[in-house]
């Protein structure tokens, strides 16, 4: 395959990795992130460690024991989703998840408590007040958490080496391409994909820099 395929396939692979990721961190990261951010039960400080465990925990420990995880075997619903798109969008969740929980549940601890107590005091249920109130104010978190999340999905390696393997047109992304070109010595291959994906890193803080900076 020549490097132009090569690049657009791992890139057409990495788009919808990332985007699929993003998809399912803004369903499920903005509920986890208002129950850390506002909740006083116990558990708070435990379901914290686990849910940033990807910050600290290298990719490879990880990805092993996902990869045990969702062999042939193991327990995740009885389905081999190992070395599958599947299974890299499981893995990727996980270790995108506290990019963007941190950030939402940093700006939830903001939240209009005089606005949100008059909602409830009018009968207005949790839920809508969550869905009605709380999401439209956090606006601007919400769309930085999920380009944060989709940016860290495009650049990972570790997890989605140890989980999807390198299959052509399925699991191989573009961080595994350039690994590629560089074991073969192809540098000069590996110079337009390590530009491009540096390129994109760039204009995404950038853009949520700017974004977030009080105007």
């Amino acid at each position: 395959m020549n490097l132009d395929a090569d690049i657009a396939q791992a890139a057409w692979v990495t788009g919808l990795l990332a985007l699929a990721t993003t998809a399912l961190l803004m369903i499920l990261s903005p509920p986890l992130a208002w129950w850390i951010a506002r909740t006083r039960s116990a558990w708070r400080a435990w379901v914290e460690a686990v849910t940033a465990l990807p910050l600290v925990l290298p990719p490879t420990v990880l990805g092993f024991y996902l990869l045990l995880a969702l062999a042939p075997a193991g327990p995740v619903l009885g389905i081999p989703l190992a070395f599958t798109f599947g299974g890299l969008v499981i893995g990727s969740v996980v270790y995108s998840l506290p990019f963007v929980v941190g950030p939402l549940a940093s700006a939830f601890r903001t939240a209009d408590t005089g606005l949100l107590e008059a909602a409830a005091s009018l009968g207005i249920a949790p839920g809508a007040r969550f869905l009605r109130l709380v999401l439209p104010m956090h606006g601007k978190a919400l769309l930085a958490a999920a380009v944060l999340g989709f940016a860290h999905t495009v650049g990972e390696f570790g997890i989605v080496l140890m989980i999807g393997g390198n299959i052509p047109g399925e699991t191989r992304v573009l961080s595994i391409a350039l690994f590629d070109r560089v074991e073969m010595l192809d540098y000069a291959g590996a110079h337009v994909i390590a530009a491009g994906l540096v390129v994109f890193a760039l204009a995404v803080l950038t853009f949520t820099y700017r974004w977030l900076r009080p105007r």
